[in-house]
């Protein structure tokens, strides 16, 4: 049998090859057709604009991550809240639910203009958009998830007279961690692209700095090489709280999700 560390070795090995591969690809195109600077960067040019523009990488990422998680947190909380009452209500979920549908199917770029006029250009703002973008697969996955319980369980708790209270935390919630933590997964990603998307708008009115805002302002500069440097940092933060929750769900949830 093979050891943890030859595992992880035999899992790891394709994904640098594969980037290695890429990388050469990428120099060689940039070096062979001779692309200009603001169109296609080496990965060195880019790296070296990492590394000068990183103190300004650094505050971009924590701002960015700080407004992702504050969303990722309300939207959990308040889909659960909202999971629940339609559950227990279920002639309001069925008329409810439509209407947060249409959180998924609006364009965030078309909600955060008319989020900033109602709440100006703050942090708060950027918050509340990262909220909206993350609602809806926390909403999904959690009502199907406090649905999923085996009917045997659920005649055993009417046989008994079990009351709303003590059959959500002692049967439902245990029945729908598994989906809670793929709505979450799902929305961590969400969460990163939903604050980008509003530090696009919010960062031109204000002296917040985001990844979104370094971003536009390098865009606009053509200066493709810190361009790619922040896209780059954008992915490591999705990455960073995809990571976080798949820990918390392996050591605190490890039970329910086996």
């Amino acid at each position: 049998m093979s050891s943890p560390l030859t595992r992880t070795l035999r899992d790891v090995l394709p994904v640098l090859v594969l980037a290695i591969f890429v990388l050469f690809g990428w120099t060689f195109a940039a070096s062979w057709w001779e692309l200009p600077k603001s169109l296609l960067p080496t990965p060195l040019e880019c790296a070296r604009a990492a590394w000068m523009y990183r103190q300004d990488l650094i505050g971009g990422f924590v701002g960015t991550g700080i407004a992702a998680v504050a969303g990722l947190s309300v939207a959990f909380v308040a889909g659960l809240l909202m999971s629940i009452v339609f559950e227990w209500f279920p002639w309001l979920r069925k008329a409810a639910f439509p209407y947060v549908m249409l959180l998924q199917t609006v364009p965030i770029v078309a909600i955060a203009p008319l989020l900033i006029i109602w709440s100006g250009y703050t942090f708060r703002t950027v918050a509340l958009v990262t909220t909206v973008v993350c609602l809806f697969p926390i909403i999904n996955a959690a009502s199907a998830g406090l649905r999923r319980v085996e009917p045997e369980m659920s005649d055993l708790f009417d046989l008994y007279h079990v009351n709303k209270w003590r059959r959500l935390i002692r049967l439902q919630m245990p029945a729908s961690i598994r989906d809670l933590v793929v709505g979450l997964k799902t929305a961590a990603g969400l969460s990163v692209i939903g604050a980008i998307v509003a530090e696009f708008f919010v960062g031109n009115g204000t002296r917040y700095d985001g990844l979104g805002t370094l971003m536009s302002g390098w865009q606009a500069m053509a200066q493709t090489d810190a361009l790619i440097a922040a896209i780059v940092a954008s992915t490591l933060l999705g990455l960073l709280l995809f990571g976080l929750i798949n820990l918390l769900t392996r050591t605190l949830l490890s039970r329910w999700v086996k």
